[in-house]
């Protein structure tokens, strides 16, 4: 099987940075916990208004540990505080995390060349 890494692109909702901050300390404390998450970055625009998330994980088992964990502890406060506005989901994603992604606008991309160190 091969890795699942995403970036998702976001706009924080007015009033909700601090909010925003504090999730996002309680889900990185989570997915460091999932053996199959190999990268889990958040950055911020110097102006504080849009999030990129990079994501990474070993396999399309572990993409769907952290989705499930997602859904059932964070999804409603997260999607409070922000704006989905880009996702796009790299690798060979099965119909799961297609099933899953999908609805969220996810924009699907298959490998096609390159080489990882």
């Amino acid at each position: 099987m091969t890795a699942i890494t995403w970036n998702l692109r976001l706009v924080l909702k007015d009033g909700q940075r601090s909010n925003f901050e504090d999730l996002m300390r309680e889900m990185v404390v989570a997915a460091r916990n999932e053996t199959g998450c190999q990268t889990y970055d958040w950055y911020v625009t110097a102006e504080g208004a849009e999030v990129h998330i990079l994501e990474r994980y070993t396999d399309p088992e572990a993409t769907m540990i952290h989705l499930a964990n997602f859904g059932a502890h964070f999804a409603d406060r997260f999607f409070a505080c922000v704006t989905p506005q880009d996702f796009t989901v790299y690798g060979h994603a099965n119909d799961d995390i297609r099933g899953a992604l999908g609805p969220l606008g996810a924009v699907f991309m298959g490998p096609l060349g390159g080489f990882r160190r």
